[in-house]
């Protein structure tokens, strides 16, 4: 079943789907999986910004305060309140304009979603960076996103970074997972470069 087949909210569709490789008993409230703020770290060792930043998804704010301890103007919101930021949906039709960078790491079930929108909204030459799976590069749906918007970047993580469920870092020894930073640049339709971070 697709979320497009879905007749419910989108709260419902986040309590009964999955986002990642997890058993439906050890899965993250709301695909709630929290940045290791080291891997923000090095995005700002690898970008640069202007203007403001909006982080979509912020949950309790890991990606939101490196962007700010670097200096940045950040807007931080995500659909449930977590204690940080503002609470709003950012794939509502509602929002349709944001005049500077989005970074975030997003819902992964919605990871495809997040990246058309922010392509939408945001003006011609602003960035969109989102944390994902490596996995993100696979698939036909996906295959004509890169084809007609293709990232400009894609840092990919040599060591594994860690996104702990639900925000509890203290409890999770590893990651099983590869993760890269996918950067766009609104309007670039050159060839994507792959390069490698730490």
């Amino acid at each position: 079943m697709t979320h497009k087949d879905w007749r419910g909210g989108r709260a419902s569709v986040f309590k009964t789907m999955g986002a990642s490789n997890h058993v439906d008993h050890d899965r993250a409230h709301a695909d709630y999986y929290a940045t290791e703020p080291r891997a923000t770290e090095w995005l700002l060792k690898l970008e640069k910004f202007e203007g403001p930043i909006l982080e979509p998804s912020c949950g309790e704010g890991h990606i939101s305060q490196v962007l700010i301890g670097g200096g940045y103007n950040v807007v931080s919101r995500d659909l449930i309140d977590r204690g940080y930021g503002e609470v709003a949906d950012f794939l509502s039709i509602d929002n349709t304009e944001w005049n500077g960078d989005i970074v975030t790491n997003p819902p992964y079930i919605y990871a495809q979603e997040f990246v058309e929108k922010a392509l939408r909204i945001i003006p011609k030459g602003r960035k969109v960076c989102m944390f994902l799976k490596l996995t993100f590069l696979e698939g036909k749906a996906r295959k004509e996103l890169f084809r007609y918007n293709p990232p400009c970047r894609v840092w990919v993580s040599s060591s594994r970074l860690l996104c702990a469920m639900n925000g509890d870092f203290e409890h999770i020894k590893g990651s099983a997972a590869a993760y890269a930073w996918f950067v766009w640049e609104k309007g670039y339709k050159g060839d994507t470069i792959l390069k490698w971070f730490n």
